[in-house]
């Protein structure tokens, strides 16, 4: 089968082995898949992964190694990570599978990923796709579930304040996302035209350039994944006020988190989440990621893909398996 593989470089095998599922696995033909930046720093080296890249696809089953077989046939995306499923992980016990200590992760760490024509991962974390829910819409629940993790781990009053910092697809998705939950929410950026997307669903926007920062919001995301983003979030984060921290920072420069401390500021990692409320938002026509899409590529023209995605005018560049 054809598969993006990543071996020190990128290439498209043509000739890679078509999986077989495990028990409890499914295989899945894949229909569409979304490269994301992950998959971009994979190719630099994040993670040390070698394999077949993608984790934000979906796909139909054609097979189930299981005695119930009911998927096959049907539409699926599924979460990116699986568990060990060992009794004595408390991480699996509650199906938080993210971070089980020895948790395999499509395409990023020890499963292959779904860059392929065809892949396998368990029917536990399978998730069946509404009807009226195209491929195009699909193919974002990853990253839809990632920016509904917010409200999962915090709950958000509806009076309270909330700014949004990095027009980017992880800050446009989670603006969307928290103003599809009623919440007030204002996206600032540095990119008129990306503000423009929000700003058609209803978010209220500003231009980095134009924006005062004051310390009166009650949470704010940081998801500009700049050390300079997280100074201007502490600057902006009411004292006893919510940090989100929703992009991963690494850098070298020296951080002054003097603010915390003196605003007794609560910090939150947020990584990723369940799909059961991102495919519910979906079906309900609460989101619409049509602009994100910058262009669809076939897989014989994967590469030509992984640039475009660098091109910093284009949001999302999806595959076409």
């Amino acid at each position: 089968m054809k598969a993006i593989v990543f071996d020190k470089e990128l290439k498209l095998d043509k000739n890679y082995p078509k999986p077989t599922p495990a028990r409890g696995e499914a295989l899945i033909r894949v229909k569409l898949a979304g490269i994301c930046n992950t998959d971009y720093e994979i190719t630099k080296g994040y993670m040390g992964y070698v394999g077949v890249l993608g984790h934000e696809f979906v796909g139909v089953v054609e097979d189930v190694n299981d005695d119930d077989k009911s998927l096959i046939g049907k539409r699926v995306v599924a979460e990116i990570s699986y568990g060990c499923d060992d009794p004595e992980c408390e991480w699996c016990a509650k199906k938080n599978y993210r971070h089980c200590p020895n948790r395999h992760t499509l395409g990023i760490w020890k499963k292959d990923g779904c860059f392929a024509e065809y892949m396998t991962m368990p029917v536990n974390v399978l998730f069946e796709v509404p009807e009226n829910v195209d491929d195009e819409q699909a193919v974002f629940v990853e990253p839809l579930a990632a920016a509904c993790e917010i409200t999962e781990q915090l709950h958000i009053e509806p009076t309270q304040k909330v700014v949004v910092l990095g027009d980017g697809k992880l800050g446009l998705t989670t603006a969307l996302t928290l103003n599809a939950q009623n919440l007030d929410v204002l996206l600032v950026g540095k990119h008129q035209n990306k503000l423009d997307i929000a700003a058609a669903q209803g978010v209220k926007t500003q231009l980095l350039s134009e924006f005062t920062p004051e310390k009166k919001y009650d949470v704010v995301v940081e998801a500009t994944g700049t050390a300079s983003g997280f100074e201007t979030s502490m600057s902006l984060t009411k004292p006893r006020g919510v940090l989100v921290l929703k992009s991963t920072v690494a850098t070298g420069k020296e951080l002054n988190l003097a603010p915390i401390v003196i605003d007794e500021i609560t910090v939150l990692g947020s990584r990723c989440g369940q799909f059961t409320p991102a495919l519910r938002l979906l079906e309900n026509k609460r989101i619409d990621f049509t602009p994100f899409i910058s262009g669809v590529y076939s897989i014989d023209d994967a590469l030509e893909a992984f640039e475009a995605n660098k091109q910093k005018d284009n949001l999302k560049i999806l595959i076409r398996i």
